[in-house]
């Protein structure tokens, strides 16, 4: 007679109690709700004391990081000759974060009760996305899935590398200034007080920017929660509305691509993506225009995400891949001349590949060049702001010493 399956898309209960000689004792059950857990335990002869619902949340968080960790245990697991199961076993009693343990041990129970790898996996969408999930789909189809494990894992790890480049860039001259405003803000509001006493005995005529000083000084002492309730607030706020607004994340991309010096680096790094996880579905067997919905929403920039769905509109009313690129005019002539190559040799995915390492280099030196011209800039912005405050400050006493 067969075994029911469970349904594990039932919530997860840990319980305490006691068994039946007395002695303490836990675990783990997928119930649909916490009485189904006492009424079965205590079948079993068990006085529970306590159940509670398991949350990821309360074991600390899945990242992306741990993700693409996983993806490469995987993969070199499985091209080990380790079977399915067991691999998930190894990795997940290896991780150090509970949440990463907790989430592969459900998804190995999804598989053992008769799931395919891919539907296990579309059940968790904020840690495998469309695109991952349709590889794995594509490997198992194909019985090829270390490969795509394999590739996987090789795409997410560039496409991390590519965004710590672009936080790298920004994360110096960011933290320099929040360190400066701090600075001066300590400046106006204990320094710079001590010595308006001192001019106030005085009774001359202070020089003009000194008056203007000490006029910030004063609104910084009065108000100074203000001050730093609009500024906190501010950033709070906009990071709040960039998450939940649709209307502000396409400002915001759009901005992206507009800035002065970090726009063309975003620019590269929105390229490189596209064109890597192009080279990713096009080598796992995807047709073209099913890659295309994966393509275009990893790119992470609303502007080329659209972009890529007039693309994928002309591609299925039969216009070329190259054609349709050049349609959108977002795309340096470098790429889609390498992706025309690709198109008519029939190695669009090695192409792609070609492309994405190119641009992906360029990231590369381009932050190189952001970081040796940052540090000068910044030196100047902060010796003008701070030596401007202090050359202020000894104007009066520098007078003073002229007419003694």
């Amino acid at each position: 007679m067969a075994t029911p399956k469970k349904d594990v898309s039932q919530p997860t209960f840990s319980w305490e109690g006691k068994d039946k000689s007395g002695k303490m004792v836990r675990g783990e059950m997928r119930a649909a709700a916490a009485g189904l857990v006492r009424t079965t335990l205590r079948r079993q002869g068990i006085l529970v004391s306590k159940v509670s619902k398991q949350s990821l949340h309360g074991r600390g968080r899945v990242t992306d990081k741990d993700v693409t960790m996983f993806t490469r245990q995987m993969a070199t697991m499985l091209k080990s000759g380790v079977p399915l199961l067991q691999a998930f076993d190894i990795v997940s009693k290896g991780a150090s974060n509970a949440a990463v343990s907790k989430l592969l041990s459900d998804i190995k129970t999804d598989v053992e009760t008769g799931s395919a790898l891919n539907q296990a996996f579309r059940k968790y969408p904020l840690h495998f996305d469309t695109l991952y999930c349709n590889l794995v789909e594509a490997g198992e189809q194909a019985g090829i899935l270390d490969q795509l494990l394999d590739r996987l894992a090789t795409y997410k790890e560039k496409t991390q590398a590519i965004i710590a480049k672009i936080k790298s860039a920004l994360f110096y001259p960011i933290s320099v200034l929040v360190v400066a405003f701090i600075v001066t803000a300590v400046i106006m509001i204990f320094v710079v007080p001590q010595f308006k006493k001192v001019f106030t005995s005085f009774g001359a005529d202070l020089p003009g920017p000194t008056l203007v000083v000490m006029a910030i000084s004063d609104y910084f002492v009065e108000y100074w929660y203000i001050v730093f309730g609009a500024i906190f607030g501010g950033v709070y706020a906009f990071f709040y509305f960039w998450k939940r607004s649709e209307k502000m994340q396409i400002f915001m991309d759009r901005l992206a691509l507009r800035l002065p010096i970090f726009g063309e680096v975003i620019r590269k790094a929105t390229i490189a993506r596209w064109t890597r996880t192009l080279s990713t579905m096009f080598a796992a067997g995807v047709p073209l225009v099913e890659a295309l919905d994966s393509v275009g929403g990893a790119s992470g920039n609303y502007i080329y995400r659209e972009a890529t769905k007039q693309i994928k509109a002309e591609i299925s009313t039969g216009s070329s891949l190259t054609v349709s690129m050049q349609n959108t005019n977002i795309f340096p002539n470098m790429a889609i001349q390498m992706i025309s190559i690709g198109e008519e040799s029939g190695q669009i995915d090695s192409m792609s590949a070609k492309v994405a390492d190119f641009y992906e280099a360029e990231v590369d030196e381009a932050v190189n060049r952001l970081s040796s011209l940052m540090e000068p800039m910044i030196m100047v912005v902060l010796g003008v702001l701070i030596g401007g405050i202090i050359i202020a400050m000894y104007l009066p006493i520098f007078k003073l010493g002229a007419v003694v």
